[in-house]
């Protein structure tokens, strides 16, 4: 029975689903799609294959970024457009296994190959550039900008009010002396208004005689 299933009744449903072959030919290259030799020959050139993967995964879209990190069947059938011209992308630059899927894809199509997809897939995702870090600018320096700035403006303060008091000091100064100065003439003129009033008595004498 299973013999009959196989050899009669399998062959004419597949006929019946897959009249244009697409799927067969999908299956029989899945059943030579050699991944152990890929995988070896991608380990040998991984330093040459490098810069070259990085360049093409960032002129990839969106969407295969996205595929690279979430590898679903039907995120491949959705976006199979991309997909092919990735897998185009990749066999340019010689990456093991990208020409042979590729071509099998161009005849039968991404989700009867999603299997062979997932494979370049899984291993372009280890050329991945890591995300770039932006440094953290620390809180306490950060708050520390403004306190030195309002201390320079504190200082440039005191400096202007010490710059406007020196020229008011010196009239005060100038005053001194000036007021020193004046009880001192006050003295002459009292020592010189004693002897006229000694004189007087003096000259009124000899009238008397």
């Amino acid at each position: 029975m299973t013999s009959v299933w196989k050899t009669k009744v399998l062959p004419g449903l597949n006929k019946i689903f897959d009249k244009d072959g697409k799927k067969a030919a999908a299956a029989e290259f899945l059943k030579s799609f050699n991944k152990e030799e890929i995988d070896k020959e991608i380990e040998d050139k991984k330093t040459e294959l490098e810069p070259k993967v990085v360049e093409t995964i960032e002129a990839s879209p969106p969407e295969i970024k996205g595929l690279i990190k979430d590898k679903k069947t039907s995120k491949i059938r959705k976006n199979s457009v991309a997909v092919t011209k990735f897998l185009d992308d990749l066999a340019k630059i010689d990456f093991p296994g990208a020409k042979l899927v590729s071509d099998a894809v161009a005849k039968s199509g991404t989700t009867p190959l999603s299997p062979a997809i997932v494979f370049i897939l899984d291993k372009v995702a280890p050329f991945v550039p890591a995300p770039k870090e932006e440094p953290k600018v620390e809180p306490e320096v950060a708050a520390a900008a403004p306190a030195e700035e309002t201390t320079t403006r504190e200082v440039a303060v005191e400096e202007e009010k010490k710059e406007e008091a020196k020229p008011s000091a010196a009239p005060a100064e100038a005053a001194a002396p000036a007021e020193a100065a004046a009880p001192a003439e006050v003295v002459e003129e009292k020592k010189e208004e004693k002897p006229v009033e000694a004189a007087a008595p003096a000259a009124e004498e000899p009238e008397k005689k």
